[in-house]
């Protein structure tokens, strides 16, 4: 686990979506706030929505659903590599096996991730 925010401010508000896109391609917080507003507002939708949240994440990567497993668990057994997980009500990085977040979410069942790299 390492514990990183990279809100702009620092705020720890409900963004996890931007931080988690922000941390997983590797560019700022503001970059990944432009590019979800953008994605979302030529779809009509809200970028915090789930559905938009997916969709983005279904044409940038490779889905794969392993709800049995933890966040924890599924960054154990993916050592290598950089993926977003997500889980009810939150959105996470996974790079090399640890969990890049503003908190603890180990222990919560996932639902989706996406291979980034």
């Amino acid at each position: 686990m390492i514990y990183y925010n990279a809100n702009t401010f620092g705020y720890n508000i409900e963004d996890c979506t931007i931080r988690a896109i922000s941390v997983a391609e590797g560019i700022s917080w503001d970059k990944a706030y432009r590019k979800l507003s953008d994605f979302a507002r030529v779809r009509g939708l809200m970028m915090s929505s789930i559905e938009s949240i997916e969709e983005y994440l279904d044409e940038h990567y490779e889905r794969t659903c392993e709800t049995a497993l933890t966040v924890g668990e599924f960054a154990y057994e993916h050592p290598l590599g950089t993926y977003l997980v997500t889980m009810p009500g939150h959105i996470t990085a996974i790079k090399n096996g640890n969990i890049i977040d503003t908190f603890d979410c180990g222990g919560r069942y996932m639902w989706c991730a996406w291979y980034v790299d």
